[in-house]
C-alpha cells in the first residue's frame, strides 16, 4: 500500500513524501525507528476511515518490469558487481513509482546489513513467496545470480502458458458478450416498436410474437430491478468468496465441474510442479518447498491441501503416498512424482510433469475453442432468427390476408 506522509525530522524540518508499506502500523513503526515524527499519514489512493478504506487500490508492480529488473540484477552480479552497487544502479532506472519506492527501501535495508530476501519479504504481497524463497536459497548457496536466472525462466514459462490460455478464450468471451448485447438491444428497443405497430391493428398476435412481446415488456418494466439484482449478486458473490475458507471451497467446486474441472486441475498441478522444481533446484528442502508452493499456487483448494501434504511429509510420510491419500492431483502426476521420488530425480520429473500438463492444457483449450466458436455462432443465429421470425410472423399473416 502507498501512504502519503508528512513527517518532522529531529532538526525541526517538515518533509512530505510517499512511502510503501504493508500496513499503516508497519510504516509508522519504521518511520519512528528512523527518528522521524509522524505528523500526518493517510493512504495515497483513498479516504481513510477507522476500520474502512474507501477507494483504495492495492499497489502493483508491472510483471514485465519486475522480470527485467531480475534479469539485469543477475547479469550485474555475474559480472562481479557488489549487490548494494547493483541495486543502486537499477533503482535509478525504474519508471514505476511503486517499484522504485520499494527498491529504494530494499537498497537502504541491504546497505545496512539486511539480507536481500528479508528486505523483499518485508513488503508482503508485492512479491511472490517463491521469489523471496529463491533469494534466500541463493544467498545460502552463494549463487544468487543463478537463482535469479532460474526464477526468471520459471516466471516466463508460467506467463507464457497463462497468456496462451487467456488468448484462446478471448474470442469466445467476445462472442458471448456481443450476443448478450445484441439480444438486449432487440428486446429493449426493437420489440416495443413492433408491439406498438401491431397494436394499431387490434388483431390477435401469434403465440411466439406474444411471448417475445411479453418478455420485452417484463424486461423493460423491471430493468432497474434486474440490474440491481445482477449487481447485488456479483457483490454478494465477491463478499462471500473473500470470506476465510470460501475461496478454497469455490476452487474445489470448479475443479469438479465437468469439462472445465479437469483442465483447471491440470493447470494448478502444472503450476505447483514447476514451482516445486524451481525451489528444489535452488537447494530448498522438500518440506519447505511444499510450504512455499502452497502459498504460491493460484488454486486455493490445492494450496490448502499442499499445506497438509507438507505436514505429513515433515512427519516422515512419502510425498507421492501423501498425494495419493489426499487425491488432489491427477493419478498420472502421482505416478510420475513417485518415480522421481524413488530414483532421486524429483526435480527433473516435476519439470517434465509441468511440461506434460502445459502441452495437454494447450491442446484441450484449442479443442474447446474449436468446438465452442461455431457452436456459439449457431446458437446466436438460432436465437436471433427465432426473435426476428416471431416479430415478422404477423406481417406475413397480414400479407396473406390482404392477398386473399
Amino acid at each position: 500500500m502507498e501512504f502519503r506522509c508528512r513527517l518532522g525530522t529531529s532538526s525541526g524540518e517538515i518533509v512530505e513524501g510517499v512511502y510503501v508499506a504493508q500496513t499503516e502500523a508497519h510504516l509508522r513503526r519504521e518511520l519512528e525507528d528512523k527518528g522521524l515524527h509522524v505528523l500526518a499519514l493517510r493512504p495515497r489512493n483513498g479516504l481513510s476511515i477507522p476500520g474502512l478504506h474507501l477507494g483504495q487500490r492495492k499497489p502493483k508492480i508491472p510483471r514485465h518490469e519486475f522480470l527485467v529488473f531480475n534479469q539485469e540484477l543477475a547479469t550485474l552480479l555475474k559480472a562481479g558487481m557488489p549487490l548494494v552497487q547493483s541495486l543502486d544502479i537499477l533503482r535509478t532506472r525504474l519508471a514505476n513509482a511503486v517499484f522504485k519506492a520499494v527498491l529504494d527501501d530494499v537498497h537502504e535495508k541491504v546497505r545496512s546489513g539486511t539480507a536481500l530476501s528479508d528486505a523483499f519479504q518485508a513488503h508482503g504481497d508485492l512479491f511472490p513467496s517463491v521469489y523471496t524463497a529463491s533469494l534466500m536459497a541463493g544467498e545460502r548457496a552463494g549463487n544468487l545470480d543463478a537463482v535469479l536466472r532460474r526464477f526468471v525462466a520459471y516466471a516466463k514459462v508460467v506467463d507464457t502458458v497463462r497468456s496462451r490460455t487467456i488468448s484462446a478464450l478471448v474470442y469466445p468471451v467476445i462472442l458471448i458478450g456481443l450476443a448478450i448485447v445484441l439480444v438486449g438491444i432487440i428486446v429493449i428497443k426493437v420489440v416495443p416498436t413492433f408491439s406498438e405497430f401491431y397494436g394499431s391493428f387490434e388483431a390477435e398476435l401469434p403465440l411466439s410474437t406474444r411471448v417475445i412481446v411479453g418478455l420485452s415488456d417484463l424486461v423493460r418494466t423491471n430493468l432497474l430491478l434486474i440490474t440491481v439484482s445482477v449487481v447485488g449478486a456479483i457483490v454478494a458473490f465477491y463478499a462471500w468468496i473473500k470470506r476465510p475458507g470460501q475461496g478454497a471451497r469455490f476452487d474445489r467446486i470448479v475443479m469438479k465441474v465437468p469439462v472445465i474441472g479437469p483442465s483447471v486441475q491440470k493447470f494448478a498441478t502444472a503450476q505447483l510442479a514447476r514451482t516445486l522444481a524451481t525451489l528444489l533446484g535452488g537447494g530448498i528442502p522438500l518440506v519447505n518447498a511444499l510450504e512455499i508452493s502452497s502459498r504460491s499456487t493460484g488454486n486455493r483448494h490445492m494450496g490448502g491441501e499442499m499445506t497438509l501434504v507438507a505436514q505429513r511429509v515433515r512427519e516422515g510420510q512419502g510425498f507421492a503416498a501423501t498425494l495419493l491419500e489426499r487425491q488432489v492431483v491427477p493419478d498420472v502426476a502421482i505416478k510420475m512424482i513417485e518415480v522421481g521420488e524413488s530414483t532421486g530425480a524429483l526435480q527433473e520429473m516435476l519439470n517434465s510433469l509441468a511440461d506434460f500438463y502445459d502441452e495437454e492444457i494447450e491442446t484441450e483449450v484449442g479443442r474447446f475453442v474449436t468446438i465452442i466458436e461455431p457452436a456459439l455462432l449457431i446458437i446466436m443465429g438460432i436465437v436471433i432468427a427465432v426473435i426476428v421470425l416471431a416479430l415478422y410472423l404477423p406481417l406475413f399473416e397480414l400479407t396473406a390476408v390482404i392477398g386473399s
